[in-house]
């Protein structure tokens, strides 16, 4: 099978890395890809935004299978467009990715299906947003209504940091915005995959959104992470599943717009039980990274019974037992303007203790690896816990020579505390 994968990211490195692997591949395309996707594809200089040229080259290229790795192609209707074509596609319809590409959208229908979630309000004025701050207390959740690479929420301890986060949202035209009730508890994310209609379980994972030690400072798009996530037990899981993933697999079918790939829940865990923050049309990154890293089943294998609707009757996918913990390597000024061009060496010397280093904001500069994004690198290791997995990819990270680079130093501490109990 020709599978051609779309991303530039940590995310799509890992998937090209597992998708490699998979004996029913004939040959692995990736658009744009980047120096580490290299390693297991053929890259083709197509941007993810260029439908008709990736629809070409599906056809010049015999494609049988596309992977789409970033959200804001699916938001685009990019899986619509190959589909027409007849080409198989991992990733949902326009309509259904709307589940993260409008906030508002997955509220209503939280609304509707009586999906446990934080209390809300929506406006599409800078006014109507500031009469209804009033109806909340502090702190207070203020989303911007449309993608954001995981950076356009503020959760303001005030009134005053709450009203500049909406001025600063109204800032862009055809703003809108969705302010929540602030929920109590731990975060955690839960992924499964769906065909529209079975659901299984694709392992959960804990990130950290801050970009300090400490879970302090702006939120960025992922700062590192670990799978799975004790915090959320078996009996949690299957809590959400019922409760909040298998009512909207539902509604969307019902809907006439069935949701078809990965489906990625951020959940909140209460003391009423699991609540939906957010879902996400693709696999997370970093979460991605520590999930390819645990999972020991044929990946294209699955992602083709997805996308064919054949996942009924199948036992869910297989995860290591083990823990994998990865550490973001960001360039100095992330989360707002990184510093482009330095220089990245040790990569194979970091590989060498059996980590894997996923590489997300590079390019080359002839025969030197360079930073070329915010998130550069995604660290990755295993172990039998949290804290022997932390362990190899710290070890990992400091192999690696990145001057004007940055990265936390205490991933994966909340299971790390608990694990010393």
């Amino acid at each position: 099978m020709n599978v051609l994968l779309l991303g530039s990211g940590g995310r799509e490195h890992a998937l090209a890395w597992k998708l490699a692997q998979s004996p029913a591949l004939e040959k692995l395309w990736a658009a744009p890809g980047n120096p580490g996707i290299a390693d297991h594809a053929e890259l083709a200089d197509i941007p993810v935004s260029d439908h008709r040229s990736i629809i070409d080259f599906c056809l010049r290229h015999s494609i049988h299978f596309v992977v789409i790795g970033p959200e804001a192609p699916l938001v685009a209707g990019l899986a619509d467009n190959l589909r027409t074509m007849g080409v198989l596609v991992f990733g949902p319809n326009k309509a259904a990715a709307q589940l993260e590409g409008s906030k508002s959208f997955t509220k209503d229908l939280c609304a509707r299906e009586r999906i446990p979630t934080a209390a809300f309000a929506k406006a599409e004025s800078k006014d109507g947003a500031l009469a209804a701050l009033g109806d909340f207390g502090i702190p207070v959740v203020i989303k911007a209504d449309g993608l954001a690479a995981g950076k356009g929420v503020t959760v303001a301890m005030s009134f005053e940091e709450a009203e500049a986060a909406i001025l600063a949202i109204f800032e862009e035209p055809q703003a809108s915005v969705v302010i929540e009730e602030f929920l109590e508890g731990e975060e955690v994310s839960l992924f499964v995959l769906t065909d529209g209609e079975t659901i299984l379980s694709f392992g959960s994972a804990q990130d950290h959104k801050r970009v300090g030690d400490g879970d302090v400072g702006p939120n960025t798009g992922g700062m590192g992470a670990y799978s799975p996530a004790p915090v959320l037990t078996p009996e949690l899981e299957a809590r959400a599943i019922e409760t909040i993933v298998r009512p909207t697999v539902k509604a969307m079918a019902r809907m006439g717009t069935p949701y078809s790939g990965v489906l990625y829940a951020g959940l909140m865990l209460t003391a009423d039980g699991p609540k939906l923050i957010e879902y996400n049309a693709r696999f997370g990154d970093p979460e991605c990274q520590v999930l390819m890293l645990r999972l020991q089943d044929d990946l294209l294998e699955w992602m083709v019974a997805t996308a064919r609707g054949e996942l009924a009757g199948r036992a869910p996918p297989r995860f290591s037992e083990g823990s994998a913990l990865t550490v973001v390597m960001a360039a100095k000024g992330y989360p707002g303007t990184p510093e482009s061009g330095g220089a990245i060496r040790g990569i194979p010397k970091a590989e060498a203790g059996g980590a894997q280093i996923f590489q997300a904001g590079t390019r080359m500069e002839g025969e030197t690896l360079v930073a070329n994004g915010g998130r550069v690198l995604a660290v990755t290791a295993s172990g039998r816990n949290v804290r022997e997995a932390q362990a190899a990819a710290y070890k990992a990270v400091d192999a690696i020579e990145f001057p004007t680079g940055f990265f936390r130093r205490d991933i994966g501490w909340r299971e790390i505390q608990r694990e010393k109990l």
